[in-house]
């Protein structure tokens, strides 16, 4: 995400910070060079020319130029006008007043706006609401029963009546059995078209009208850049919408739609979408997404994902067993089960300041270290669970059956168990207080 984007402003970036006192050219200079960037990244014209000028002012202001690290002082100016491109404020759901809460969800077909209905009901839930999924795309082949599907994937509720009644009416009457049945929130996910067209539009206002909902959120594709901007202001003109989730994030190297929809709408970012899994949508942080455009990462998220996806008592458990030298392969197999469940290697390092670096390294093959994650599991995955238990057992020929059953060499099962030997030896001489050898130089 936004990595064209991140690697032109770390290069200014770092010019700058080669220079002691800035002067006015030297900022005029790495302007125009961010400038180029954020053209480049498809941010609309207008948003990076106010973005230029705000920046250029503060950069010359006395409080910069006059400071011991001036080019950390327009990192940070950078840093504050992005939050404020983005909109400024996190991205929240409005579910007061009426019960349940109608939150309608729009948008053109293959945004991905269905598969978001059952995202953000799963988001809903983890912020203790009671949403219900209601369909009402009564035109696209299989779409109901898409969000029946899904409905059942996460556990959720799904009310549908088919494809035969008005989509206005199923809309109120599935808000009436979401108050009758004590829901707290009701997605509605309605039709959406190839492309904007004055029937698709009326029909949304009817459903506005009728259900009077608390939110009207557009689902835009973020691949399609500055298009994504163009439908939401029309969506915007005609159902007055109140914010706005953005899907694909994760492969949008660019960035521009991010960049640009809130100054050039006026409407707020709530969600991005961040991968194909069901769980793989965020709320909208302006901080947290400025700091990743500038390869600063993005710890808080990281740390809220870690604890969603971990147990904190078996992971206090895990941790006291590594220090004991007791940790076992299907602990480690556990972990990376776990682990796999907060998305790709190159999706976790992004967020971890100082190895986001590394995804965009030559050397670095995400789909090579996925691959290589998989190979490990199925190598566990062949071992009976006294071999996971205890590996000194493992002579010449259960390495011989485990590489046959997992597809692998004996070199690579060799390769696992050293690596894991090396690990706990490592934990034992922590848990004693010891620093292990090798170990020092890392902390020089």
């Amino acid at each position: 995400m936004f990595e064209a984007l991140t690697d032109r402003l770390q290069g200014v970036f770092k010019d700058l910070s080669g220079k002691g006192k800035l002067s006015e050219q030297d900022v005029d200079a790495a302007l125009r060079e961010v400038r180029l960037a954020l053209l480049e990244a498809d941010v609309h014209f207008k948003v990076a020319r106010d973005f230029i000028k705000r920046v250029r002012d503060r950069a010359l202001s006395a409080e910069v130029q006059g400071s011991l690290t001036p080019a950390q002082q327009v990192l940070k100016v950078v840093d504050e006008e992005l939050v404020v491109t983005l909109g400024g404020e996190p991205g929240r759901i409005d579910w007061t007043g009426q019960t349940p809460a109608p939150v309608m969800l729009v948008g053109l077909n293959g945004a991905g706006k269905t598969t978001s209905a059952a995202k953000l009901a799963l988001t809903l839930r983890k912020l203790g609401q009671r949403p219900l999924l209601v369909a009402c795309d009564t035109y696209r082949p299989a779409a109901v029963q898409q969000l029946v599907t899904l409905g059942k994937q996460i556990g959720n509720e799904v009310y549908q009546e088919g494809t035969s009644a008005s989509p206005v009416e199923i809309a109120k009457r599935g808000v009436q059995y979401g108050r009758e049945h004590g829901f707290t929130v009701a997605l509605i996910d309605t039709a959406g078209r190839q492309q904007i067209d004055a029937r698709m539009m009326e029909e949304l206002v009817e459903i506005r009208d009728a259900i009077k909902p608390n939110e009207v959120l557009l689902v835009a594709n973020a691949m399609t850049g500055q298009e994504a901007v163009n439908v939401a202001q029309q969506f915007n003109q005609t159902v007055q919408l109140t914010g706005l989730i953005l899907t694909q994030m994760d492969g949008d190297a660019r960035g521009g739609a991010a960049l640009s929809i809130r100054a050039v709408t006026g409407v707020p970012l709530k969600f991005l979408g961040m991968g194909e899994k069901i769980e793989a949508l965020q709320q909208f942080y302006p901080d947290r997404l400025a700091q990743r455009i500038l390869g600063l990462g993005d710890m808080l998220t990281l740390i809220e994902q870690t604890q969603e996806m971990f147990d904190q008592d078996e992971a206090e458990r895990t941790a006291k067993k590594l220090v004991r030298g007791q940790f076992t392969l299907d602990d480690f197999l556990a972990q990376m089960q776990q682990i796999k469940k907060m998305g790709s290697i190159g999706q976790i390092l992004e967020l971890i300041p100082g190895l986001n670096q590394l995804t965009r390294r030559p050397e670095f093959n995400a789909a090579v270290n996925e691959k290589q994650m998989k190979r490990v599991e199925a190598i566990i995955r062949s071992m009976t669970s006294k071999e996971r238990q205890h590996p000194a057992v493992l002579d010449g020929s259960r390495r011989r059956r485990i590489a046959k059953g997992s597809g692998t060499t004996v070199q690579e099962v060799n390769q696992l168990l050293n690596q894991f030997r090396q690990m706990q030896g490592m934990m034992k001489q922590l848990g004693r207080g010891r620093m292990p050898r090798g170990m020092a130089g890392m902390f020089g």
